[in-house]
């Protein structure tokens, strides 16, 4: 499949690691026991993995669910090296022409045999009324508790994802283009049948957000999951504080064993504490009362923490795919008009930006849509061809400001730039683009919202002018990850408020391309279009991940998305002590 072959082929950058060492971590014998303190960056915009975009949910809730397939957590640098979750015997071999995917459903895998709410126990008398109290019922729950995870329940899941109803939200349907029909032949097998082959699909499948939810709830309830969790992963929802915290206890019934051959997880527990200023995620780290932050540190903070604590913090760092971008809300005065866009882009310094800001922030490498150093994406010689992307910067904002006057904006025109309340890159890269604005005569105005109103701005009101977003994906894969940029209409994570059906023509025949010498010639043309014709989005540079941790913590493996590597189970704590200042 041409596009796993272009993912073989890519290098991803080289991964560095201080302190502790890889060399030590996998000499070490697992112990087990302990509960991890970690901090995560955001507040939860809802506990629906399946409908969110964002780490906010991927970090505190990804323990507490079972994916079908995953990218391999011993390896998460590969591109291509998936292992079963849910699933058994191995990733499947497609038939039918390479059509036609059958998943086969282990058989030990059991959702929980308990279930919280609001931190109480299903059952308090009042679960139903206070706690739940909507279309699923305590008896509902009752019926599902530790009965094991089958078919139906996969095929269902993946059905809301890929087929979503009127009203259900989806954020990743445009991965699954090429799915034609899922269906569970039995309560042991799964099938995927498509209309297409696409070496985009299995990437698409081993999604962390994938979460298998209970069948039998989400009938009830398709909304159910946004404020419950209930799954099958290696710990167990014991309580959430909204805006606090999600603590959760080892599940003994998980279907994963370690290497001493036992049940998986290795640790008693887990704590992730919301913490969006980094000032307290950093000192939490320092005064031992977090033992890590997954999302990624800027280099000053790393640098701070080693200065301070020397050998008792292990560094891990990589490339990042993950990048943030400006768009316009095409429905809003002036910047339906690509010349306005486009005007946006060419006032940005890229390159210039790159070096100073990544001495400050978690972005670093300048690159078009495609993650930078795959194959499909774009070489330096290429990027300084589209527009916004020169490096004579005085010639390209002298035509963003011609450009503004043939689209009638005036000289000072004020806009409303909508932006994520999150320190790192957010609010740095914000900052930096409205300096780069003002320089051809604009004048935007920031507003920093948290997590929950930015998405509901960016995503259900757009009552932006012009926003920050993002195209943040998990697993590696350009062919699905480039979906954001078609018509709103088929991608579910299209916030620009357009239809172009040319970007969803250029897209559809990239997907069926199995030539990686000529999909890489279209992803020019898509690229082409997309940056520079309608200028739909604005990529700033590329992120770069700084992972310091307490060098108690074993068995975490940094990957080059921080979405990856999230179920916990792996880790494990010399002395099987964790965050030893509670």
């Amino acid at each position: 499949m041409a596009s796993r072959k272009l993912l073989a082929a890519f290098a991803l950058g080289t991964i560095l690691i201080f302190g502790g060492t890889a060399a030590d971590t996998s000499a070490k014998q697992p112990v087990r026991g302990g509960t991890l303190n970690y901090v995560v960056g955001s507040k939860i915009p809802s506990l629906d993995l399946h409908r969110e975009t964002t780490f906010g949910v991927v970090h505190p809730v990804r323990p507490y669910y079972s994916v079908l397939m995953r990218v391999n957590p011993d390896n998460p640098q590969s591109t291509t090296d998936f292992v079963c979750d849910i699933c058994t015997g191995g990733i499947p071999k497609p038939t039918d022409g390479s059509k036609t995917y059958t998943f086969k459903i282990r058989k030990n895998a059991k959702f929980w045999n308990d279930f919280k709410a609001g931190g109480k126990s299903i059952n308090d008398k009042d679960f139903n009324t206070k706690l739940l109290g909507g279309k699923v019922t305590a008896s509902d729950v009752k019926k599902v508790l530790g009965t094991t995870v089958n078919a139906y329940d996969v095929a269902y899941n993946f059905k809301l994802i890929i087929f979503p109803p009127k009203g259900v939200p989806s954020a990743r349907k445009a991965f699954f283009r090429m799915v034609k029909s899922v269906e569970a032949v039995d309560k042991d097998t799964v099938v995927f049948k498509l209309n297409f082959p696409s070496g985009a699909f299995l990437p698409a499948v081993a999604l962390p957000f994938n979460g298998i939810y209970p069948k039998a709830l989400l009938e009830k309830d398709p909304n159910f999951f946004t404020k419950n969790i209930y799954g099958s992963g290696p710990f167990m929802f014991d309580e959430y504080s909204p805006g606090s915290f999600v603590k959760g206890v080892r599940n003994p019934t998980y279907h994963h064993v370690g290497s001493d051959g036992k049940q998986l997880p290795y640790l008693d527990g887990v704590r992730s504490i919301s913490a969006p200023k980094m000032a307290i995620r950093l000192n939490a780290i320092r005064g031992d009362r977090a033992a890590i932050e997954f999302r990624g540190f800027p280099p000053k903070a790393r640098d701070d923490l080693k200065k301070a604590l020397g050998d008792k913090i292990t560094v891990q760092e990589s490339n990042w795919n993950c990048g943030l971008m400006f768009i316009g809300n095409h429905k809003h005065k002036f910047f339906g008009k690509p010349k306005v866009r486009r005007a946006l882009s060419l006032a940005v310094d890229r390159w210039g930006g790159s070096k100073y800001l990544s001495k400050i922030a978690i972005v670093k490498t300048v690159g078009g849509i495609v993650f930078p150093g795959d194959p499909l994406a774009a070489t330096e010689e290429e990027l300084v061809k589209i527009p916004g992307f020169h490096k004579d910067l005085k010639k390209s904002r002298a035509e963003a400001r011609k450009l503004l006057k043939e689209a009638g904006v005036p000289d000072g025109y004020t806009f409303k730039f909508n932006n994520r309340g999150v320190d790192q890159p957010y609010k740095i890269v914000g900052t930096w683009l409205v300096g780069q604005w003002k320089k051809i005569g604009l004048n935007p105005k920031q507003s920093v919202q948290p997590s929950g109103p930015f998405y509901a701005s960016l995503r259900k009101k757009k009552d932006y002018d012009v926003s920050i977003d993002f195209n943040c994906q998990s697993v590696i894969n350009p062919l699905a990850d480039v979906s954001k940029y078609i018509s709103d209409d088929l991608a579910g994570n299209n916030y620009a408020n357009y239809q172009d059906r040319e970007a969803d023509r250029l897209y559809d025949a990239m997907l069926r391309e199995a030539d990686p010498v000529k999909v890489r010639k279209m992803m020019r043309k898509y690229e082409w279009h997309t940056l520079a014709k309608e200028a739909h989005v604005g990529p700033t540079p590329w992120w770069y991940k700084i992972n310091p941790h307490r060098s108690y913590v074993q068995g975490w493996k940094v990957a080059p998305s921080h979405y990856l590597n999230q179920s916990l189970e792996q880790i494990w704590c010399t002395g099987g002590k964790c965050s030893h200042s509670n």
